[in-house]
């Protein structure tokens, strides 16, 4: 499982979004949909690899979300 960590929160609402294979908790409103667009980005590449997350090598997961990192 992914696991993204938002710490630049001022408003005090809580963010906390979910799936069977990444979970995202915290962060500014734009920081927590920059996490969410990133992992879910990450989640379909990884689907049309044919390649499960379990499967995948840290430094190609790595670039893999790098790739997925909107600017």
């Amino acid at each position: 499982m992914l696991l993204g960590i938002g710490l630049d929160n001022e408003d005090g609402h809580k963010r906390f979004t979910h799936s069977e294979q990444f979970c995202i908790a915290g962060g500014s409103e734009e920081t927590h949909e920059r996490l969410t667009e990133t992992a879910l980005k990450t989640m379909e590449e990884l689907a049309s690899r044919g390649t499960r997350l379990e499967e995948v090598e840290s430094r190609e997961l790595e670039d893999i979300i790098l790739k997925n990192t909107p600017a």
